[in-house]
């Protein structure tokens, strides 16, 4: 039996593009969600959005830029609240996280809501006594590195 001179190299082909498709799903799985456009967060009616007494931001990773998160919180019946962060290159993840506390603190009404830091990295808002639940979006981001996701708790 005669042996196939290419085989090497095209054997050599499979396995580094084997080697780049593990690697590309390895990296795209650690941006974390992607935010919607603008146009698609605004499209969304009161009907898509969940309500809770309890939300997570959860941080993960430091900034690599200057750039901005955009939020939606929404009590349920009322009126959309947009929150705007503005965060710096070289933030870290915990930076980060109290970076959003403080501009969640200057931008919603604190009577309606408790916010604070949560092991370093998480930032948890709360209603407050008899409030009505809320939903939390986050609608955009412009800051590299930083994962955000947002949770019910």
């Amino acid at each position: 039996m005669q042996r196939d001179p290419n085989l090497p190299t095209a054997m050599a082909k499979v396995s580094f593009m084997a080697a780049v498709s593990v690697l590309a799903a390895t990296l795209l799985a650690g941006y974390g969600p992607v935010p919607p456009s603008p146009d698609e967060a605004a499209s969304r009616t009161a009907a898509d959005l969940r309500y809770s007494n309890k939300w997570r931001i959860q941080v993960s990773e430091g900034a690599n830029s200057d750039g901005k998160f955009v939020f939606h919180v929404t009590p349920e019946d009322g009126a959309t609240q947009v929150v705007t962060v503005e965060v710096d290159d070289g933030e870290s993840e915990n930076h980060v996280a109290r970076t959003i506390k403080n501009a969640l603190e200057k931008q919603l009404d604190t009577s309606a809501y408790d916010i604070e830091v949560d092991d370093g990295e998480d930032v948890l808002i709360k209603k407050d006594g008899s409030e009505p639940d809320f939903a939390v979006q986050i609608i955009s981001s412009t800051v590299k590195s930083v994962r955000l996701e947002v949770e019910m708790e």
